[in-house]
């Protein structure tokens, strides 16, 4: 498959201006004619300012139409002007910067926008949290500035939640520098705040980070670090600690897998199905969910990590009613399953799981590339309905790969 680097100038603008945009709406988006479009498409001209122009239209840097630097795959120009906000509320707030038209909301306010930020999350619809957290960071941060010296914990704590939550959608779409900068405001704030929970929070995302970064020893310490920090004793702890701590404990057994360290990952699922147990309902607390369904169904993806096929299929036959999941973890479930059985070679199995979702929430797929891999997988093995689930994912050979998603996959 082609490197973005091997397509010339002319064919990423096309690339990116993608399906659903013709020369026209580019043009009119620009303010450049159609001519000079065309021009830029087929190679014969594109002046600096053209190209410009054209960067702030699709949403990327320069470098990305030059092709020193790839696109992020499956991102459209919602998604990029969505990040290239975010990017700059987190920026701007950490250095002391909000719009002069941002509000001090009540702490009240601020901490429903948080608990709606985070239920946007979990039901996969990353691109309205993010559009939210942009506002919610400069009003936080005005609220900070306002608060009189010796009350300023829970506008910290507020503003370490926003900058979570901006940490996670960055970090989900593949914007890593962003994620590192928002997680570290984060513990910046918590630990202003000395909120022992919220900082231990913060180091499991940025243990997220580390994962999604290949910084697997360092993700595997700190993940293990932020579990022990708030330990609770069983016999004493509240739902909402169990929540916690079963969430974190889980983290550090999914990083665990990922370095193929079976003892320690198993190590951490027991720990995690006991609390499970000992909550014995899900239960949603510090922007996260967790109780026995969530630790037997994160147990599945955890086994195909390792290797440990049969166990993933054994615990799926004992798992029958996940509807008090997430939608994310829903549909996370469901790419695990069809990874267990793609590598079992129940090829049919592995498609229906995997069709399912992405005709279901194809927003949320579109973000993941855990499909792409399913599909990879299973295109080892002929089937009539391969080519039809790898339209809906855009993991076609060609360009498709880096094609942004359109709503030809909004079924």
């Amino acid at each position: 498959m082609p490197q973005w680097s091997d397509y010339s100038t002319g064919e990423r603008i096309k690339i990116l201006r993608g399906r659903d945009m013709r020369q026209s709406d580019l043009a009119e988006i620009t303010g450049l004619t159609v001519a000079t479009i065309q021009n830029a498409e087929q190679n014969k001209r594109l002046s600096l300012p053209t190209l410009m122009k054209l960067a702030n239209a699709f949403n990327v840097d320069t470098s990305v139409i030059l092709g020193q630097q790839a696109p992020r795959r499956a991102m459209a120009q919602d998604d990029r002007r969505m990040i290239r906000d975010l990017s700059r509320a987190v920026h701007d707030t950490a250095a002391g910067i909000v719009p002069g038209d941002a509000e001090a909301a009540p702490l009240d306010d601020l901490k429903q926008t948080t608990d709606r930020c985070w239920d946007l999350y979990w039901r996969g619809r990353y691109v309205e949290v993010g559009s939210l957290v942009a506002p919610f960071l400069a009003s936080a941060a005005v609220r900070l500035r306002e608060q009189p010296v010796g009350e300023q914990s829970g506008a910290l704590g507020v503003l370490s939640d926003a900058y979570r939550l901006a940490a996670y959608v960055a970090n989900l779409m593949g914007a890593r520098d962003l994620a590192y900068a928002a997680i570290g405001h984060a513990q910046v704030a918590a630990e202003r705040a000395a909120d022992d929970m919220r900082v231990a929070l913060v180091g499991s995302g940025r243990a997220w980070v580390y994962l999604r970064d290949a910084r697997l020893p360092e993700a595997l310490t700190l993940a293990e670090k932020s579990a022990s920090d708030i330990e609770p004793r069983f016999s004493k702890a509240s739902p909402e600690e169990l929540t916690a701590y079963g969430s974190h404990v889980n983290f550090a057994a999914v990083v665990a897998s990922r370095m193929g360290d079976k003892d320690r990952a198993a190590d951490f699922l027991s720990q995690s199905h006991a609390t499970g147990a000992r909550m014995g309902q899900e239960v949603r607390a510090h922007g996260t969910l967790f109780g026995p369904v969530t630790a037997t169904t994160q147990a599945v993806g955890i086994n195909v990590a390792l290797g440990q096929t049969g166990k993933a299929l054994a615990l799926i036959d004992s798992i029958q009613d996940v509807s008090g999941l997430t939608r994310a973890a829903q549909n996370r479930y469901a790419m695990d399953k069809a990874m267990a059985h793609a590598d079992a070679k129940q090829w049919d199995a592995s498609l229906d799981a995997l069709e399912e979702t992405l005709r279901r929430d194809p927003d949320w797929a579109r973000h993941q590339t855990l499909p792409g891999v399913i599909v990879q997988k299973v295109g080892r093995a002929s089937t009539a309905r391969l080519r039809r689930v790898s339209e809906l994912i855009g993991v076609s050979p060609g360009i498709s790969e880096f094609l942004p998603a359109t709503r030809k996959t909004a079924l």
